[in-house]
């Protein structure tokens, strides 16, 4: 019997699918052998190699449908609805049901340039509701504590599925134990149903090992994460001596969130079941959008599915309207905002600032770095959207022209609708320059502290931000400082770091030109007091928090680092949490 053309359709997509999600899991299992052997480059190539696989693997489907059916049966859109229909039914049992409906939509986008957007034809909305087929796989392991909390945690990291022992289990148990009992509520600590349970799937990222889960009794839980690194510095690992210890434990839901951030890199964990696993996590991060926590994992794919849902359903409730948001107007992007809604919407200028140098391209070329690049905690996700379709009526007058004004070329008015063909989203944060407007002196303090660290976390990951001003970097809803913009972004290992040179006499230094010559790439460090603050007392409260900012031979040492291979550890948690200093070079938030 000859098959449809629909069938034939929704089957080739599907044997894409189940190409991009073998290669996907063989990569993502491998994390377990590059934490053991402590291949750290090869973890960042790994990373860099799994986020950018998902576009590879459509790519190569849309040429394998381009090869194999006519122009006009790709275009049919009736073609598509009968396949959608077929799609359905073959993954209908499978486990990872939402991941092969995102995939499907991904080529129907590519093929029709991210237009007719309808249910009919795609899964703008999934196939089957969330819970109408659960697994019986076991997601989790418990141990129940009797009172016994350093043979609990003795039990949580002995039988974790881990390649390498501990230096000293016990040890690591008895100071994490320690650490519970300080901090974990009364009735927590005494009831008889106490139990520690944890995903049996181990969490990688960057350096780390992470074990997840919750301790839970007398009516209460609270998250657990245990981090886990290698003993000994890097230089003194090897196979024969290779050991693991227990950094520190997480309990508090904002550190596990932050750990979970939206500015990192996604983690490699082996997922079963994607759904099941989300529903999970969503237990200890009640607060954490769905969106996000499957970007946390790896399938960020699926994530902008999820966050293009619920900003759907949001919108449709018609709580507010789109403004241009609070703050100084960007000289690339024109960025606007719903304010009860916990993002950002930005749009590349038709024209620029005399001062950017750059094209459209360029611009577009920064985000893709970000994307495949570790954020380290300190740069904003972001979602690239095509195609972007509201009623007029839901945004603002006033922001509604200026959109038109500034990026007629993107932004479109169509009837009652409005067109915009090409925009990010990122999540909403207060930049820190008005932050610092409101901060008592404490606060100011700690932010600005927090935003030299986040300058360091950068630079380590050999990111530079190319403009440091305040504008540029938001203060999350955990005050941490996070860098969001992105068009002058480059690779530390790029720039050349120099100190002014002496002048030969006075005058020189009364010249409105610099006397010595000054290259495309040359920064001058003890520049930056007077470009990134006007304020004298804040410049000078940042010079006694940061001073090696302002050192030319503080960045040229951290070049040195990156092109001698070093990775430089950035942790997601406060130095001060951690039990014990391997001696590593390390950061923390």
């Amino acid at each position: 019997m000859k098959l449809s053309a629909a069938y034939r359709l929704a089957a080739t997509i599907l044997h894409g699918f189940d190409e991009y999600r073998s290669r996907f899991k063989q990569i993502t299992r491998d994390a377990r052998r590059r934490f053991a052997e402590a291949a750290w480059l090869e973890a960042q190539q790994a990373a860099a190699t799994r986020i950018n696989l998902y576009d590879k693997k459509v790519g190569e489907t849309l040429a394998r449908l381009e090869r194999s059916f006519t122009v006009e049966e790709l275009i049919d859109c009736e073609n598509w609805r009968e396949a959608r229909a077929h799609y359905a039914e073959l993954i209908a049992q499978r486990l990872d049901y939402e991941l092969a409906e995102t995939y499907f939509n991904s080529l129907f986008c590519s093929i029709f340039h991210h237009r007719h957007i309808r249910n009919d034809w795609m899964f703008v909305y999934s196939s089957r509701e969330h819970a109408a087929h659960r697994s019986d796989i076991e997601l989790t392991r418990r141990w129940r504590i009797a009172g016994d909390w350093p043979g609990a945690l003795t039990w949580a990291l002995e039988e974790a599925p881990l390649d390498t022992p501990f230096d000293d289990a016990a040890r690591d148990a008895r100071l994490g134990s320690g650490f519970l009992v300080d901090n974990l509520p009364a009735a927590l600590l005494e009831a008889a149903d106490a139990e520690i349970e944890l995903i049996e799937s181990v969490f990688y990222r960057n350096k780390g090992a992470y074990l997840v889960g919750r301790i839970s009794g007398g009516g209460e839980q609270v998250p657990l994460v245990l981090p886990i690194l290698h003993d000994a510095p890097d230089e003194e690992l090897n196979d024969a001596t290779a050991r693991l210890r227990l950094d520190t434990l997480i309990i508090e839901p904002d550190e596990v969130s932050i750990i979970f951030s939206f500015t990192r890199v996604y983690f490699q964990v082996d997922v079963a079941v994607p759904r099941e696993f989300v529903d999970y996590l969503q237990q200890l991060m009640p607060d954490k959008p769905e969106g996000e926590l499957y970007a946390s994992i790896g399938f960020f794919k699926h994530g902008k599915t999820e966050f293009f849902r619920a900003l759907n359903h949001h919108v449709a409730r018609r709580q507010d309207r789109f403004i241009i948001a609070p703050g100084v107007r960007g000289m690339v992007m024109t960025v606007f905002v719903l304010p009860s809604y916990r993002t950002v919407f930005k749009i590349i200028k038709d024209r620029f600032d005399p001062t950017k140098d750059m094209s459209r391209e360029n611009v577009r070329e920064k985000y893709r770095l970000v994307k495949r690049h570790d954020r380290v905690g300190r740069m904003a996700d972001t979602q690239e959207f095509s195609n972007f379709i509201a009623r007029k009526d839901h945004f603002d007058p006033d922001c509604l022209a200026e959109l038109l004004e500034v990026a007629p070329s993107t932004v479109q008015l169509k009837g009652d609708k409005v067109l915009i063909k090409h925009c990010y989203t990122e999540r909403m944060m207060m930049p820190l320059n008005l932050y610092l407007e409101h901060s008592d002196a404490d606060e100011t303090r700690a932010v600005l502290k927090d935003y030299g660290n986040a300058i360091k976390q950068l630079a380590a990951a050999n990111i530079f931000p190319g403009d440091m001003l305040l504008k540029n970097f938001g203060v999350t809803r955990h005050g941490r400082v996070v860098f969001y913009d992105y068009d002058e972004i480059c690779y530390l290992s790029e720039c050349n770091f120099r100190k002014i040179p002496e002048p030969l006499y006075p005058e020189q230094e009364m010249m409105d030109e610099p006397w010595y010559s000054v290259g495309p790439n040359d920064i001058f460090p003890e520049e930056f007091g007077p470009f990134l603050f006007a304020d004298i007392k804040l410049r000078r409260l940042f010079l006694d928090l940061h001073p090696e900012l302002f050192d030319a031979e503080y960045w040229q040492g951290l070049q040195r680092a990156i092109r001698d291979g070093r990775v430089i550890d950035v942790y997601p948690y406060r130095n001060k949490q951690r039990f014990a200093d391997s001696g590593q070079p390390a950061l923390t938030y």
